[in-house]
């Protein structure tokens, strides 16, 4: 009787061990290729994501314009977040304020327009591709990112396009804090 309770107890711990080891893969293979969490360092993408804020990245989103994207950083060991505004093949250009991708004007209501200076006429200095990296159009597996808060953001008007094999992923969602949740590309 004894040997057999000691036998089921064995049996048990084991699917216990079994469980916590599937579930582990299950998490380190979600983690590794479909999804993870990452936290906001700065405030150079203000309003659309806070200083501390942690959020989902999507690793196997397909990258559109405006989607939101984390990148390894070409200037230092870290993880930027910027908004992707030059696909491949895009000419991109800023006059007046107004951001211009292939010719076509487009409304920015995600750029922080709050300045601390009274003076200040733009928030993003005039710009074209070919003056800032010396092409006409986006490369082939490279794109063009902006911060929202332009004044206070590095990007590829700093150091250049990104290459998509930097990218980390899209960002899908803002987990925490509770009060800045949202699903979905603001």
């Amino acid at each position: 009787m004894q040997e057999e309770k000691t036998s089921n107890f064995k049996k048990e711990i084991l699917s216990y061990i079994k469980i916590i080891v599937i579930t582990a893969v299950v998490v380190f293979g979600c983690k590794q290729f479909l999804f993870a969490p990452i936290k906001v360092q700065g405030a150079s993408m203000y309003p659309t994501y806070h200083d501390k804020d942690i959020i989902i990245v999507s690793k196997t989103s397909k990258i559109e314009r405006f989607d939101q994207i984390v990148f390894q950083s070409p200037v230092e060991d870290e993880l930027y977040i910027k908004r992707v505004i030059g696909l491949p093949g895009d000419k991109v250009e800023m006059k007046d304020d107004v951001l211009y991708v292939n010719g076509k004007a487009y409304k920015e209501d995600y750029v922080n327009r709050q300045t601390e200076d009274p003076n200040q006429l733009r928030i993003t200095e005039n710009f074209t591709l070919e003056q800032l990296v010396n092409e006409q159009e986006v490369p082939k597996g490279m794109f063009f990112v902006l911060g929202d808060n332009r004044l206070k953001s590095s990007d590829s008007r700093h150091y250049g396009l990104i290459s998509e094999d930097a990218v980390y992923g899209e960002s899908k969602l803002i987990l925490y804090p509770f009060s800045h949740f949202h699903i979905g590309s603001k």
